[in-house]
């Protein structure tokens, strides 16, 4: 029988699987009038989402703390499902970043100052993705009663494909500790001459990027298998729209490269370019046209 470690709100609590594993539970007024410990009717359980990891319980302690508990719900419903319907392997990392990234957008929605995705249309080199994030935007859509264009498959998918990967062991992990070190050093450096810094307004994709950085080990090492690059014309389209940004964000790849892995995937490029931009709340320039 499963019992409530955690009331989350009235539909929704975190139970405990085994000693070992958690797992969310919802329903409608699955949680209603409980307490930690009190058994969960099984008939009120509607769908159940596993927490495999220890990282990814973690993530959830953390998000709870600022990001309301429907939309972490719905995060870790598109999560469980990437997995299970379509097999994505994604770095438990996502949690954290889709998770702000929909609360981000959703918000925007509701003060009415959303705009369409200026991600450039990646369907055709990243199919898989793409599916998993039609499906997680009609979850979005049904969870949170909010109306996203069409357009937000685009920015959901990003998240996917810069989160792709299998988690490490323990010995691999603290390897990546410290080169992690190093790739901040030389990224704070950057940011820093830049007059880049983490404030108030830009807390939220100031601790994203980091944490993006804490996975760059990982998915250096992936190099060794057969990684699919990101069309040319993608970063062209981001050097047109965000010149600032961009410059910023190749020499954050340049010096990584240059220092620590020569080796390192012209992907990462884009990435840095795509969190520099949000950093700077750069626009992009008028002259171009999607």
């Amino acid at each position: 029988m499963l019992r409530i470690a955690q009331v989350l709100n009235h539909n929704a609590a975190l139970v405990n699987i085994d000693d070992h594993r958690e797992a969310i539970v919802k329903g409608k007024g699955v949680a209603f009038n409980k307490r930690k410990g009190d058994p969960v009717a099984a008939d009120r359980i509607e769908k159940i989402l596993y927490l495999n990891t220890a990282t990814a319980q973690e993530n959830l302690d953390l998000l709870l703390k600022d990001i309301p508990i429907d939309i972490v719900t719905t995060t870790y419903e598109i999560i469980d499902m990437a997995r299970n319907k379509y097999h994505v392997r994604v770095l438990d990392y996502i949690y954290i970043t889709l998770s702000d990234h929909i609360f981000g957008a959703y918000k925007r929605v509701q003060s009415g100052t959303y705009q369409k995705s200026m991600v450039p249309d990646l369907s055709q080199h990243y199919p898989d993705e793409y599916s998993v994030s039609w499906d997680a935007l009609n979850i979005i859509r049904r969870n949170l009663r909010v109306s996203f264009p069409d357009t937000e498959v685009r920015s959901l998918a990003l998240h996917f494909i810069n989160a792709s990967g299998d988690e490490t062991s323990d010995k691999e992990t603290e390897f990546g500790k410290t080169t992690t070190e190093m790739v901040n050093n030389i990224v704070l450096q950057v940011l820093n001459q830049h007059g880049i810094y983490r404030s108030t307004a830009n807390s939220n994709y100031y601790d994203r990027f980091m944490i993006h950085l804490q996975y760059l080990v990982e998915r250096i090492k992936r190099l060794e298998t057969d990684q699919a690059q990101l069309a040319p014309e993608v970063e062209a389209d981001y050097q047109r729209m965000y010149p600032q940004s961009y410059a910023i964000g190749l020499e954050i790849f340049q010096q990584i490269k240059q220092e620590l892995f020569a080796g390192i995937s012209d992907n990462e490029r884009l990435y840095f370019i795509i969190h520099i931009q949000r950093l700077l709340g750069e626009e992009p320039q008028k002259n171009f046209k999607e």
